[in-house]
């Protein structure tokens, strides 16, 4: 992408049931957006469970958040009268009822968000999903020539039907990985707006540093490891524990940490999770943590001697680049495009998925070479702080703004 000097004035950003658990990135995003000069106008689907609420900064993101959801009779049948069937109609006949649902469902927020930006002025929303938010931008472009872009979080099947619709229309796209650049091409072909950057979430790597050098455990204390993610059987979690429960046997005093929620706020997953730990007997060497503040996140992570996450699937990994930019050790899998981030060997570790056995030998082996530790620690933090900032996410959406602006 070619760089440039000019300020974008103005930008709607719309993200699903925003402010969640997992948004941290989207909220460094935002304000490096602010930062750079741009005015932020936040939009969201409907606000996420309360016990996903867990930031010292949500209840601001909130109050500036305009939430397009509604039920209201009139606004419905004010947007279905719009609905351009003419431009919707091959989609419809490639996934007639699930496609069909989405845009019923999406009409009135996309009426909506256009009326919001044109009463703000505001030409441009990135929807930071390629789900429901997505289909809303691309009707509200159809409907009310709202231009808009999009980004790919994560594999094409976890983002609904209506994709090849979803990517026509958009002025521009981002994709977080190369591997999900590759895979949306060949799903969507010649759908593929004209350009698709690569915009890999990123960390603020001023704040999400070590105020001291990484020290490595004691022979005679306590092994420190901590893990951060939704509470999900793809996050691997339960392997994790699994690979404690083997370190214990070897006589290794592992202790876990877990930070996250499942996605029902803890009556979900939370409590698969919990009776693991009891079956295993971990109750005093495995914590689960709860959904907690970014600020608790980041002391935990200093506090750590190895992170691990054991994802089954990541499309690339903000808690890596959280650990990473704490210059703690990191181990992840081999799984999705996480290779695209951790060089095995090179600034992290890679295991295969579904493995603790191998999880608990590498946590194992990592554990008894302080001079490995302290080499990762500080080529962990290096490969962030140069290419996984949230600054650059934030340029690459303004100079996508600016250019096709400047082409229309």
């Amino acid at each position: 992408m070619v760089k440039t000097h000019e300020t974008l004035e103005k930008i709607g950003i719309l993200i699903p049931q925003f402010p969640g658990q997992t948004h941290m990135f989207f909220w460094r995003e935002i304000l490096e957006l602010q930062n750079l000069g741009t005015n932020v106008t936040l939009f969201s689907t409907r606000p996420p469970v309360q016990g996903l609420i867990s930031h010292a900064w949500s209840d601001q993101a909130m109050q500036n958040t305009t939430y397009l959801v509604d039920f209201e009779p009139l606004n419905a049948l004010a947007a279905m009268i719009r609905v351009p069937l003419f431009k919707i109609w091959r989609d419809l006949a490639n996934e007639p009822f699930e496609f069909a649902k989405d845009v019923l469902v999406s009409l009135p927020a996309a009426r909506r968000l256009a009326k919001a930006c044109k009463a703000e002025n505001i030409r441009h929303v990135h929807a930071h999903s390629a789900r429901r938010a997505a289909t809303i931008c691309a009707l509200a472009k159809l409907m009310y020539g709202l231009d808009y872009s999009l980004t790919l979080h994560g594999p094409m099947s976890d983002y609904g039907p209506g994709q090849a619709f979803k990517w026509r229309h958009a002025r521009f796209g981002t994709v977080i990985t190369e591997k999900l650049r590759g895979e949306l091409r060949e799903a969507i072909g010649d759908d593929m707006p004209k350009a698709t950057y690569l915009q890999p979430m990123g960390v603020d790597t001023d704040d999400l540093q070590r105020p001291a050098p990484y020290a490595p455990p004691h022979p005679a204390a306590p092994l420190k490891l901590f893990s951060c993610g939704r509470l999900n059987i793809v996050k691997g979690h339960q392997d994790a524990m699994d690979a404690v429960k083997i370190l214990r046997d070897q006589g290794i005093d592992a202790k876990l940490e877990i930070a996250g929620q499942d996605d029902d706020g803890g009556g979900g997953y939370y409590n698969v999770l919990r009776d693991k730990i009891i079956e295993l007997e971990l109750q005093e060497h495995v914590t689960l943590l709860g959904a907690i503040d970014a600020d608790a996140v980041k002391d935990k992570i200093l506090q750590a001697h190895i992170f691990v996450l054991a994802s089954w699937h990541e499309p690339l990994g903000v808690a890596y680049m959280e650990a990473m930019s704490c210059g703690v050790p990191t181990i992840g899998t081999d799984a999705g495009g996480v290779p695209e981030l951790i060089r095995d060997g090179i600034d992290g570790v890679l295991v295969p998925p579904k493995d603790p056995a191998t999880l608990a030998t590498a946590i194992a082996a990592l554990a008894s070479d302080t001079t490995r530790l302290t080499a990762l620690s500080e080529a962990g933090r290096k490969r962030i702080v140069e290419g996984f900032s949230s600054k650059r996410g934030a340029e690459t959406l303004i100079e996508g703004v600016l250019q096709a602006e400047n082409h229309a």
